[in-house]
């Protein structure tokens, strides 16, 4: 099926305040072109936009994988600006401002911009088929939507530097060892292992859980001053929220609580 029958990013509930993001060129191993870029970049305004969503799920369509990165035929055909937006940068995601929780489900290859896409996520699982890597340095490129300084950030820094100067690949079990993911789950469980995450993020205050990672996201930024303040603030903003007197209001009662996300 061609990308002109399909949308080349699909959006789907998946479980109560949960979406699924699915890039949806599997016969291109979902690299990224332009409606992927555009596609991206609509999912997270869309998301963002619906109070009734809390956590997102990022994946690829079919076996193969995740994202194999940009599509090489846009960028040889001249048309490299467009695999990215103004807003979002590469794949209209890698710089794209957003407060939900993204969660990357590696059912494959993630591969130069691929993998530059899931360094952007909070957390991800990964099938254990999956592999990674950024590969740009072999076809004469530099790994430029924050893969060359986030990869450090996410793993032992020789480790990164290696896979940066070969353009090796870590594999599932090692990406695992090392932290590049949280989870490594039977190909088969892994949509179903990243609801099940999901879902235990959806049980906490979501915008407790957002304040937290807006602050989290920004720790190798920042100094301790600076991380101070923003955690202040963002404490003083979560202060002002029904779901904070909800919480200790129900621990009390001895009950579940019952979120409002406001």
């Amino acid at each position: 099926m061609s990308d002109t029958a399909q949308p080349a990013v699909t959006v789907e509930k998946a479980g109560d305040h949960i979406a699924l993001v699915t890039i949806n060129r599997p016969e291109a191993r979902n690299a990224v072109n332009g409606a992927v870029a555009q596609g991206l970049e609509k999912a997270v305004r869309d998301t963002e936009a619906d109070d009734d969503i809390w956590v997102v799920i990022l994946t690829g369509a079919g076996e193969q994988a995740f994202c194999a990165g940009a599509d090489l035929k846009e960028v040889s055909a001249g048309r490299r600006g467009g695999i990215a937006t103004e807003a979002g940068g590469f794949g209209g995601f890698v710089h794209m401002p957003r407060n939900k929780v993204w969660i990357a489900a590696v059912n494959g290859f993630a591969l130069a911009g691929g993998l530059e896409i899931m360094l952007r996520c909070d957390m991800s699982v990964a099938s254990e088929r999956a592999a990674f890597g950024l590969p740009e340095v072999m076809r004469g490129l530099v790994a430029l939507a924050g893969g060359i300084y986030r990869l450090p950030r996410a793993i032992p820094r020789n480790i990164a530097m290696e896979l940066i100067a070969t353009g090796g690949r870590l594999d599932a079990k090692r990406a695992g060892e090392f932290g590049l993911v949280n989870r490594v789950v039977p190909h088969e469980k892994l949509i179903e292992e990243a609801k099940a995450l999901a879902a235990t993020i959806c049980a906490n205050a979501p915008l407790a859980v957002r304040e937290s990672l807006a602050v989290a996201r920004q720790a190798y930024d920042l100094n301790d001053a600076e991380l101070r303040k923003l955690s202040e603030e963002a404490g003083a903003r979560n202060a002002r929220t029904e779901d904070y007197k909800e919480g200790p209001l129900a621990f009390v009662e001895k009950r579940a609580p019952r979120w409002k996300g406001r």
